[in-house]
């Protein structure tokens, strides 16, 4: 996986792709693209955790699903530790910094979310963006590659 893009997957995109009424929304394709080996996708087990509980609660009979998403889709990640937080002071919303910060630590180019305004990066290692703003910007790169 070291030649693969590593991507981080918040917690809200992992619940779009695993509630997906279409297998064409961005959010589902970047799943598809983590379970074909195309993109290393990479998640927390706080982001894991936060869509469990969210299906849970939300869509019960979409769990099934969901559990088989993150065992061929994803890697998942330990969160990193409280300590570790402080050095990325106001580079997200508290309750998203341990997110950020994991994939600060997995050394992941993009961290996926819809809550753009959640994440505040000031790190030239990564961008946070949303999911079909991700695909745009991946064609990009696919472009550039080939051309």
């Amino acid at each position: 996986m070291a030649n693969k893009l590593k991507i981080f997957l918040d917690a809200d995109v992992i619940f779009a792709g695993a509630a997906a009424p279409s297998e064409q929304s961005a959010s589902h394709v970047i799943l598809r693209m983590g379970e074909l080996t195309i993109l290393d996708c990479v998640t927390s087990e706080q982001a894991v955790t936060e869509v469990e509980r969210n299906l849970q609660e939300k869509l019960p009979f979409k769990l099934p699903e969901f559990r088989l998403l993150v065992s061929r889709c994803l890697r998942v990640i330990s969160d990193p530790q409280p300590a570790t937080l402080s050095n990325y002071e106001n580079m997200a919303d508290a309750s998203d910094m341990p997110l950020l910060v994991a994939a600060i630590q997995e050394g992941c180019s993009f961290l996926i979310t819809f809550n753009i305004r959640h994440y505040h990066p000031d790190h030239e290692e990564i961008k946070a963006l949303k999911p079909g703003d991700f695909i745009i910007t991946l064609r990009q790169l696919l472009t550039q590659m080939s051309g």
